[in-house]
This record gives structure tokens, sequence and C-alpha cells, in this order.
């Protein structure tokens, strides 16, 4: 919860303008990289990690960019609590999900040859 009474009283009046030049780098990859096509694939995709760093680094300087990578942050501590399956369980887990896919598409096989010998009975 500290999180949020440090977003809401930091609330900094240049946020606007940061989200407006994270716009305008955002802008000046999109027209950059169609300018320059010419040059080689390298130099671009150099330019524009380059300039999606300079544009990261702008977003999280805001508020709500601050916040987002604190939730960010929050996440990967979080997945590191999580207690994954092991290849074992998994294995049986995905075991029984097949066998009852086939079981129930044995079943649905047997109603509708069933309903259609019916309906084939009444139609003649």
């Amino acid at each position: 919860m500290k999180v949020n009474a440090k977003v809401e009283s930091n609330n900094n009046p240049l946020n606007a303008v940061k989200w407006l030049i994270v716009v305008a780098l955002i802008a000046v990859g999109v027209v950059g990289n169609s300018y320059y096509s010419d040059l080689g694939l390298i130099y671009r995709v150099g330019a524009l990690l380059a300039l999606g760093a300079i544009t990261f680094w702008v977003a999280v300087t805001t508020t709500q960019g601050a916040a987002i990578w604190h939730t960010v942050k929050e996440s990967q501590t979080e997945i590191r609590k999580v207690v994954w399956p092991s290849r074992q369980e998994t294995n049986q887990t995905a075991l029984i999900v097949v066998v009852l896919t086939i079981i129930m598409a044995l079943i649905l096989w047997g109603l509708d040859t069933f309903i259609g010998w019916i309906a084939s009975l009444i139609i003649g």
C-alpha cells in the first residue's frame, strides 16, 4: 500500500509532458524507420532499440510508469513463490486429460450414432 501513497502524493505536473515525449519518440521511431528504409536493417534495429530504451526510461520516470514497473517487479517476486508441478505430475495430468477426452468422444459418437439410428427409423 506504500506504492499507492507514493503515487497519489507524487502527482508531478510534468507527467503529461513526459507522456507526450513518449508518444513523440514512438512516432519518431515509426517515421524514421520508414524514412530510412534504404539503410541496412541492422542500423535501423539498433536505432529502434536505442530509441525504445530511451522511451522506456522516460515512461518509467512518470508516476504511472513507476507504479506499473513496481507491479511488474512484484509479479516477478510472486512467480518465484509458485510451486510448479513436477514432470511426473504434468505427465499424469496430461494423460488424464487425453483419456477423458477419448472417453467423451466415444460417448458422444455412440450418442450420435444412436440418435441417427432413431431418426432413420422415424424418417424411414
